[in-house]
């Protein structure tokens, strides 16, 4: 198991960047598949990046060219680089992370941290 904690969440304006770190606790950090999700109050999860132990990366539409996910293993630590913000991009941020490839499988991401909210204003 392992344990999952987010940080870097705020307010910003929209066109602003933001950079949400999540730091893992396990001695075996770099054999987990790890991403990002968000939720919106009312609206469905939505995975926005996920990163193998590989390093093949998957984004959502909504992101691309925008977002962009990466690891440290040395560190047990994922990031996720947020630039361009817009309004629908406010949500709670999840960091997630399962031991099977969630990159074609989103859905193997069962462990997840508590979440770090991220406010976009005009």
């Amino acid at each position: 198991q392992v344990s999952l904690v987010e940080s870097g969440g705020g307010s910003v304006q929209s066109g602003g960047s933001l950079r949400l770190s999540c730091a893992a606790s396990t001695l075996t950090y770099s054999r987990y598949c790890m991403g990002w999700f968000r939720q919106a109050p009312g609206k469905e999860r939505e995975t926005v990046a996920t990163m193998a132990r590989t390093g093949n990366t998957n984004y959502a539409d909504s992101v691309k060219g925008r977002f962009t996910v990466s690891r440290d293993n040395a560190v047990n630590t994922l990031y996720l680089q947020m630039n361009s913000l817009k309004l629908e991009d406010t949500a709670m941020y999840y960091c997630a992370a399962g031991l099977v490839d969630c990159v074609s499988f989103p859905r193997a991401l069962i462990y997840r941290g508590q979440g770090t909210q991220v406010t976009v204003s005009s």
